[in-house]
């Protein structure tokens, strides 16, 4: 990950050095001295790292085991936005401001409705206890066993620091291109939809733990429209993950994502 945050840091510091200097004056943008506000929708594609998932129960059932380097994909369901089911596929949403239009910084709340798929039928390592039944061996996920998504959103939220460096525009200037990057912070609000041993529950949403990365890409603007393409990085951690009765389960992993936005500015 920390390779990964390196080179788009590298990328934006690259860029910055090598295009134009101007400041942005975009057609979005507020008057001088003032900032401009802006809301945004759009979609992502993700692809998740491995991570070894410890789930625990010593009140309602006897359980205390690791899975190890178990695999996860996401559930884009793009075909939904033909139907108009906006909330199904895995959407974003951001809203911002940024403070002038000479320095380019800003601030912005970011969510990513992501969706985390743990791979059925992989064979993974296995330790720990079962109803007191000791394990340690390779053992096959399937759903009588264990099914494990959060797909009612890993849910990303996160406050991110804003830098804008326009680099490129048209003679007439309406159409501006820049360079965008977005560190930040937050926190995850999954809703757990797990089987374990045969038992099925879809969770409650709630704060399960921490997540911490940035995004970096291009923007695009037009008048008061303005259309964002970027890749993000991030670390997350569940720590709290509600399971079945008393149960609990806890896992971290590293999320790249590829994301597009539109959306809508003025100034305030």
């Amino acid at each position: 990950m920390l390779r990964c945050l390196t080179l788009i840091f590298l990328f934006f510091l690259a860029l910055t050095q090598t295009f134009s200097q101007e400041s942005c004056d975009c057609p979005g943008a507020a008057k001088k001295g003032k900032g401009t506000f802006y809301a945004a929708w759009g979609y992502n594609k993700d692809w998740y790292s491995t991570s070894d998932i410890h789930f625990y129960d010593s009140g309602t059932d006897n359980y205390d085991f690791t899975l190890y380097d178990v695999k996860a994909k996401d559930r884009p369901g793009f075909d939904k936005i033909i139907n108009i089911e906006i909330f199904i596929p895995q959407y974003v949403y951001r809203f911002g401001y940024y403070f002038n239009n000479k320095k380019d910084i800003g601030v912005e709340i970011n969510f990513d409705h992501s969706k985390y798929v743990m791979v059925q039928d992989q064979t993974v390592r296995i330790e720990g206890q079962i109803h007191g039944v000791a394990m340690d061996k390779d053992t096959l996920l399937q759903g009588n066993f264990l099914k494990f998504e959060h797909t009612n959103g890993a849910n990303f939220l996160m406050g991110n620091f804003l830098k804008r460096k326009s680099f490129l525009h048209s003679s007439n200037k309406k159409h501006w291109l820049s360079a965008i990057i977005k560190p930040g912070l937050g926190i995850v609000i999954p809703k757990t939809d797990v089987t374990l041993f045969g038992n099925r529950l879809d969770n409650r949403f709630h704060v399960a733990g921490w997540i911490v990365g940035a995004e970096a890409g291009f923007r695009y603007d037009f008048r008061h429209f303005f259309m964002e393409a970027t890749a993000k990085q991030t670390f997350a951690n569940y720590s709290n993950v509600l399971v079945i009765g008393s149960g609990k389960a806890n896992h971290y992993f590293t999320c790249t994502q590829a994301i597009l936005t539109a959306g809508f500015q003025l100034g305030w």
